[in-house]
Formats: structure tokens, C-alpha cells, sequence
């Protein structure tokens, strides 16, 4: 198995088309086993890793950047890895009930993004970080689980100029190298880039979004943005929290076995990845797999990798043995049957996990 490098639009960054996303690192991973696969990711030929300010997941105080310690220390352990590596993280957005982050404070100000910078940076052991995402917006939007657009919930916060320009000093302090989004709408990323053109601010090069089989909300409307304004997709959870391996089929969420995540957490239980609606429509996608030969993984997956929309697609991991499981499932092809059928299963089940 050979990743290829891609290049992101617009940036000399190159890629490969999965991702190591590192959320569990910290909390169900400790530091040992994370570089264990850090360093089974180098080996294999993965030379793209995600993380945040929040991470690990579920975000606690006690964790707040946890992970990035953990890479940070696996960078300092490792000479050399930092360069073979394209490293990627997130400031937080508004607080969303962490008191623990900027004393829960409902906004995300330019010295606000500056301070987090630093702090990663810190935290990272290093100088630069290549991509530098906002982890979801300062204003009022449907996202993480919401559906509707409530503009009566809307309050002042940090413009979208602002938060440009606070990312402009931070590149042009050589602390990033380029900037990105996530969780983001089809009018948050189309702005982000108007007022970049407008007023000559980093313009954004990525936008990291949920994209399953029971997520594909931006398949009606994000995809045209994307792809007209070249803002690549970073696509993460493609395995809807596990419910798309198939582990959860037959326990359920409330069952002694608690296989994964989803199971284990029960602030996990309450979001998107976990409704009945979920989870049924995820049953339905894995016995498809199972139809035609596949596992469930290698389906969810390789819906992912082989999507025209998906620049890179972010697995999220806590063992090497998850993760060659993972990187085995490039190369998986899709026949236009399967993918006619997978398109029936949506056309009844609509996006449960958006």
C-alpha cells in the first residue's frame, strides 16, 4: 500500500490522503501506546497528523491539551520527525459550556487566537504549525449536532475580519504557515475567502467537516463552495464514532460490553454519533458491507477515500492494529451498484448523524 501525496489547493503543502487524527490520545491512549502509533503512522507512510487545543476527547479539564503534550514529547524523542511530518491543529472556538478554556467566555477574540497559538506551539515542542484551524465558529450557526439555523440566537462576537487578521500576524510571525476552518457552513467558508480577497488576509486552505455515510450534510451545498473557491475537505469521523465498524450492532450502546467510545462516554451517548436514527441507518450500511464481501470499516472508509470532495481523510485510532486496519482499506473500490445502493439507504435515512 502506497499513500500518494496530494497537494492542497493554493498551498505548497502536500499530504497524504489519510490523516492520523490523535483525539483519543490522553484519555483512552496514554502517552506510551501514543507513540507507539505515532511511530507506526511515520513507518507506514502517513506523514499528516490532526490535533487541537481541546483534545483529548471527551474534552475534560484535566485534558485540556493533553494531546498536544503527547505529540509534543514524541517530536522531542524523535529527532527529525517534525520535518518528515504536516502538522495540524485547532484553537477552540467559543466555550460551549468548558469553563475550563478562556473562562468559558462566548467569543473568540484576535488576542484570544494569538495566546492559543503560543500555547500550542508550546505545547507542541515546536516553531511552526503548518495548519492552524478555527475548531468551530465564533458566531451563531447549526453545527456539532444542531440542525436549524436560529437567528434569534445570534449575539456580537469577533468578526470574521478579525479573526483573519489575528491569524495574518501569527503567518506573519512565521508561527503558521497556513489556516483553515472546521465545522464550518457554506456561508462561513464562501465569507472566510471574501474577506481574505477583500482585504488581503491569509486565505483559508481547508475545511475540517464531519463526512460519513450517515453524515453527508455538505454533499448539498458546502461541496459547490469547496470546490469553486478550492478549499480542500479534511473529512473526520468516517467512521461515525465507531457505529460504522460494525462493534455496536449487536451490543448497543447501554449493553456491559462497551466495545468503544460511544459506549464508554456517556456525554458521547448524547451526541449526534449515538441517536437511535444513528445507529439504525449504520446497521443498514454494515450489513450492505457484509452483502458485498466487505467489512464495515472497509466500506465506510473507502466512501471516504475515494470521494472526489475529500482531500484527506482523518481516522482517529488506539491501536496500531486499528490503524493497519485503517490504512488497509485504501484501495477498496466501490462499484457504481454498491455506491447506487448506498445512495438508496440515504435517500430513506437522511443524514441521522448530521
Amino acid at each position: 500500500m502506497t499513500l500518494t501525496l496530494r497537494p492542497l489547493p493554493r498551498t505548497d503543502l502536500t499530504v497524504t490522503p489519510i490523516c492520523l487524527g490523535t483525539m483519543t490520545f490522553g484519555e483512552q491512549v496514554g502517552e506510551a501506546e501514543a507513540h507507539a502509533i505515532l511511530d507506526h503512522a511515520l513507518e507506514r507512510g502517513v506523514n499528516f497528523i490532526d490535533t487541537a487545543e481541546m483534545y483529548s476527547v471527551p474534552a475534560k479539564r484535566e485534558t485540556f491539551g493533553a494531546t498536544e503534550s503527547i505529540i509534543g514529547s514524541w517530536f522531542a524523542a524523535r529527532p527529525g520527525a517534525r520535518q518528515k511530518m504536516v502538522l495540524a491543529t485547532k484553537v477552540a472556538g467559543p466555550a460551549r459550556g468548558m469553563d475550563w478554556i478562556r473562562k468559558g467566555s462566548a467569543n473568540l477574540s484576535a488576542a484570544d487566537i494569538v495566546g492559543a497559538c503560543d500555547d500550542s506551539l508550546k505545547r507542541l515542542r515546536t516553531e511552526v504549525i503548518d495548519l492552524y484551524q478555527i475548531h468551530w465558529p465564533a458566531r451563531n450557526v447549526a453545527n456539532l449536532g444542531a440542525i436549524y439555523f436560529d437567528p434569534t440566537r445570534d449575539r456580537e462576537v469577533s468578526s470574521i475580519r478579525t479573526q483573519l487578521e489575528a491569524l495574518a500576524t501569527l503567518v506573519k510571525a512565521g508561527k503558521v504557515r497556513y489556516v483553515g476552518l472546521s465545522n464550518e457552513s457554506p456561508y462561513g467558508v464562501a465569507e472566510f475567502v471574501a474577506q481574505a480577497e477583500a482585504h488581503g488576509l491569509p486565505r483559508v486552505a481547508t475545511v475540517q467537516n464531519p463526512y460519513a455515510l450517515t453524515s453527508r450534510a455538505l454533499d448539498n451545498g458546502l461541496d459547490e463552495v469547496m470546490h469553486r473557491l478550492q478549499v480542500s475537505l479534511l473529512a473526520y469521523s468516517p467512521l461515525a464514532f465507531g457505529a460504522l465498524t460494525g462493534k455496536y450492532d449487536e451490543v448497543g450502546l447501554h449493553g456491559s460490553a462497551r466495545p468503544g467510545r460511544l459506549a464508554m462516554f456517556e456525554t458521547m451517548k448524547r451526541q449526534r454519533w449515538g441517536r437511535p436514527e444513528a445507529l439504525e441507518a449504520a446497521k443498514l450500511y454494515n450489513a450492505l458491507a457484509r452483502k458485498h464481501g466487505l467489512t464495515p470499516t472497509q466500506l465506510a472508509l473507502a466512501f471516504c477515500y475515494t470521494n472526489w470532495r475529500v482531500a484527506s481523510t482523518i481516522i482517529g485510532v488506539t491501536s496500531t492494529a486499528q490503524l493497519d486496519e485503517n490504512l488497509a482499506a485504501w484501495g477498496t473500490t466501490l462499484s457504481p451498484e454498491l455506491l447506487a445502493e448506498i445512495d438508496a439507504i440515504r435517500w430513506k435515512h437522511r443524514d441521522p448523524a448530521q
